[in-house]
């Protein structure tokens, strides 16, 4: 009687426990997928691995040591083999869940690092609770390769929270277009025409580029790339090429840029350049049935005429030239305002006089 009376003493030193309730304990012991804890009960509680974190590939003797604290909550006071069943990793998800609850209603700016790519987006761990932020939401330009988030560091809101059905949505998108537009607001504040500025080309389309200006983007038209003629504009720019650029022009939050700066324009010395008489070499850049455009620099293209192409008769001008071809001429006109060069190869060619006709015919004659 007294031996159960003992018993019965011993039991009540031990406090009691429920399951749910929330209980601190000492780790006593710590295995790489299991961790025991004195809780002050008369029998040790044990977390496994899977109840500790989502993270499967964890050793936990890396995250606790022996004489650590830990609150836990019971799963189950009797696991069937004398031992309480403890969870560290569902009572941080109802924290987190909290956490999260707070962020979403005061609309605050969450930092967390991705976890996940999926197909249809990416996913972040606050406090122990997965938060998925659709691809729609995770910039504010489409991205098909989501995989460059993987490990690193985002900033989003949570804008829905629904912890009964486990669905916690982020979204970073509306941070990074309220970025840009306070970005362009300061941009376009002291932007003018005529500015210079770096920039870092975001895309190339047949038509031109786009330039990021930092926040801000503006076309590079293909007409704007160089003061000659540009048939490819991807044969030129990359991705990722840093450029320096002239703000052509400035409507609304379009903005134009060019590379043709005044001090490389082959026309600002044209009097001296390609004066009226000057002998000049240039490479034939396309034909008409009237003509050939010769390029003498890049951007300026003069007209030698088929009248000038010879002293002979020619009916077109592919009948004698090919594109590609150098030929040498002499400038005959220039027309600075409408920027206008006239050719002549013509002019020369030695000159066939009558005499000269009739002297060659006399010379045949005689030697007959």
């Amino acid at each position: 009687m007294s031996e159960l009376s003992f018993e019965q003493m011993l039991d009540e030193s031990f406090k009691t426990i429920r399951n749910g309730e929330v209980v601190e304990g000492t780790v006593i012991d710590v295995k790489p997928d299991e961790i025991i804890l004195n809780i002050g009960y008369k029998a040790d509680g044990i977390i496994t691995k899977s109840e500790y974190s989502n993270d499967q590939s964890l050793d936990l003797t890396t995250v606790v040591s022996v004489g650590d604290t830990m609150t836990v909550k019971v799963l189950k006071v009797n696991d069937g083999e004398g031992q309480v069943l403890l969870t560290y990793k569902r009572l941080a998800a109802e924290k987190g869940n909290e956490r999260l609850r707070e962020a979403y209603e005061n609309k605050e700016v969450l930092k967390a690092t991705v976890t996940q790519i999926l197909g249809g987006g990416i996913c972040a761990t606050v406090d122990e609770v997965r938060v998925f932020i659709p691809a729609s939401l995770v910039s504010d330009s489409y991205e098909k390769d989501l995989s460059k988030y993987e490990g690193q560091e985002i900033e989003f809101v949570i804008s829905e929270f629904n912890p009964r059905r486990n669905r916690v949505i982020g979204d970073r998108r509306q941070l990074l277009v309220a970025e840009r537009a306070e970005k362009q607001k300061e941009l376009f504040a002291k932007l003018q025409v005529g500015d210079r500025i770096d920039g870092t080309v975001k895309n190339v389309t047949d038509f031109g580029a786009f330039v990021d200006l930092g926040g801000v983007d503006g076309l590079l038209h293909i007409s704007e790339m160089s003061w000659g003629r540009v048939d490819n504009p991807k044969k030129l720019f990359h991705v990722g090429d840093p450029l320096t650029v002239l703000v052509k022009d400035i409507h609304d939050t379009k903005i134009a840029l060019s590379l043709k700066f005044p001090e490389t324009n082959p026309w600002a010395n044209a009097a001296e350049d390609f004066a009226v008489g000057k002998i000049i070499t240039g490479k034939v850049a396309r034909m008409t049935d009237f003509g050939a455009f010769v390029e003498l620099a890049p951007g300026v293209d003069a007209l030698l005429h088929v009248s000038q192409i010879s002293r002979t008769h020619v009916d077109k001008p592919s009948d004698v030239l090919s594109i590609g071809q150098e030929i040498t001429a002499k400038i005959v006109d220039l027309n600075e305002e409408e920027k206008k060069i006239s050719l002549s190869m013509k002019v020369l060619e030695p000159e066939h006089t009558e005499e000269a006709d009739s002297a060659a015919s006399g010379d045949d004659a005689s030697e007959e």
